[in-house]
């Protein structure tokens, strides 16, 4: 009986090694990819628990700097960071909202996390450019004109805002026009662009229309500032008079261009 052909052994030896090996193939990958699809399950729920469930990355401290006039101390206490729970879960928005609320000494904060164990914040507190007298206290005004505490003693290097306007005249026409707000705002703008050795000198911004702020300065000296527009020409200006005419005792740079020193 004569065997089996070159071409029938051919297709016999491709249907024995064919099929089966692309079906081993076929379930090495499929059991490949379930092995690394449990892994990817197993990672993600193991960082979930190291992140929320363990001891290991939880707020412990709550380190503060940049306070000035506030204390440490005062700040954790409106942070209100909750120490014990998870770091990753602890919203550093709501943190920073809430300080800036219960403390409006506060002009920026930062607050962010410092792995494994803390939540930092970093506060700038305001500066006051000018004091406004409430009875026997002092409010505190910073530059950009916010009203931000309240204190019994008056620091020293800060001015004192007085308004002198006039029940009559042209005095009288500037507060009717612009109303007492917007004269106080012109005076904190003033006070903002005081040259730093003029502002420490300087006792009281005065008041006396929206182009007339005057300036009485510790030592007696006074100075004519005019209106709050041009104050960085006028502060360059007043600096260079001040250093020109040492023995002057009134300086006006209401026209920063043409300023006038004189000796009373």
């Amino acid at each position: 009986m004569a065997g089996p052909t070159t071409r029938e052994r051919g297709e016999r030896q491709q249907e024995s090694s064919g099929p089966p090996l692309v079906r081993r193939i076929k379930r090495l990958r499929l059991r490949t990819i379930v092995i690394l699809g449990v892994a990817v399950v197993l990672v993600a729920v193991g960082a979930v628990w190291v992140l929320y469930g363990s001891s290991w990355l939880r707020v412990t401290r709550v380190p503060v700097s940049g306070t000035r006039v506030l204390t440490p101390a005062e700040v954790r206490d409106a942070a209100a960071v909750p120490v014990g729970a998870p770091l990753a879960s602890v919203d550093t928005d709501a943190i920073a909202a809430r300080m800036r609320r219960k403390l409006p000494r506060i002009d920026t904060v930062d607050v962010s996390r410092s792995w494994p164990h803390g939540i930092e914040l970093k506060v700038t507190e305001r500066t006051p450019v000018l004091l406004v007298r409430k009875g026997k206290n002092f409010v505190e005004v910073d530059h950009k004109g916010v009203r931000f505490a309240t204190i019994a003693q008056a620091p020293k290097g800060v001015p004192l805002l007085r308004m002198s306007v006039s029940s009559s005249g042209s005095a009288a026409a500037s507060l009717r026009r612009f109303g007492t707000d917007r004269l106080v705002r012109e005076a904190v703008l003033v006070a903002g662009e005081l040259p730093g050795p003029v502002r420490h000198l300087t006792g009281t911004v005065e008041v006396h229309s929206y182009d007339d702020i005057r300036l009485e300065l510790a030592d007696g000296r006074t100075v004519a500032w005019g209106s709050g527009e041009n104050g960085r020409a006028k502060a360059r200006t007043l600096t260079a008079l001040m250093k020109a005419a040492s023995g002057a005792r009134h300086f006006d740079v209401s026209v920063p261009t043409a300023p006038v020193s004189s000796a009373s």
